[in-house]
């Protein structure tokens, strides 16, 4: 039964869909059944594994209004262990339909169900932001892990984040967790990194991986070649940080 995982973070640019795509993808060559959900309105965890969203004909989108089976549009990437259930620009439209609907924060939580048996671990690609579509993923899944990049703006809005998860908890999903957060951009030059890496471990303490993701220009430019970086350059420092990433990963989920 799989273990599911929302990478949540209503900041935008923090590396949320670049942690998405790149752990699915080494957790998916390590020899696991991945599943990568993507239900951010821009699609990018979907163009990130070679997916044109324009090729797209049904998404995530018709599986949130109950028009699809999930299991006849998943999509068997040519990379290891790893499929896809993809996003493209219908999903915009899908905070106003999902409010109009019943049950309308277990949508995903329906369609995710009889998946789950086939894989080890299904990853969600939230939106940057806290609406009907996160809280739709977070009533679904076990745990939430957060990518917090290493900026002054970095826990802004987390009070925000947490105060939502643990609402989600009293109200529709007890056994709801936080997996972890993972620092990204980190630059171990900068003063201002190593201030921001202690506050956000005494934010979340004994939560905070040891692995950090660097600033890497392949791990930039990988998603444009529509690879993920272990794929794309295996040699890079973004490819090693995401490996190493998910090796820590799955020790903790041992």
């Amino acid at each position: 039964m799989a273990k599911t995982i929302a990478i949540v973070n209503q900041k935008g640019g923090v590396g949320k869909t670049t942690t998405a795509v790149n752990l699915a993808a080494c957790v998916g060559k390590a020899g696991k059944r991945v599943l990568l959900v993507d239900i951010d309105p821009q699609g990018n965890a979907t163009s990130g594994l070679g997916v044109n969203k324009k090729d797209v004909l049904t998404s995530t989108y018709d599986l949130l209004i109950g028009e699809a089976d999930a299991a006849d549009m998943r999509i068997h990437t040519k990379f290891s262990g790893l499929d896809l259930l993809p996003a493209n620009i219908n999903l915009a439209g899908a905070e106003l339909e999902l409010s109009e609907l019943d049950n309308r924060e277990a949508r995903i939580k329906r369609f995710l169900a009889p998946l789950k048996a086939e894989y080890d671990y299904i990853f969600l690609d939230c939106p940057p932001s806290l609406g009907l579509i996160t809280l739709n993923a977070l009533c679904a899944v076990d745990s939430v892990l957060v990518p917090i990049q290493c900026e002054y703006y970095a826990l802004e809005g987390l009070s925000q984040l947490m105060n939502t998860i643990r609402q989600v908890k009293r109200r529709y999903n007890a056994l709801i967790e936080l997996e972890g957060v993972l620092l990204t951009m980190y630059d171990g030059r900068l003063n201002l990194t190593q201030q921001v890496v202690s506050e956000v471990k005494r934010f979340f303490p004994q939560k905070v991986y040891a692995t950090v993701i660097p600033r890497n220009v392949r791990l930039s430019e990988a998603p444009s070649f529509g690879e993920p970086v272990i794929y794309y350059d295996k040699a890079s420092k973004g490819a090693q940080a995401y490996d190493a990433f998910a090796a820590e990963f799955l020790k903790k989920n041992r």
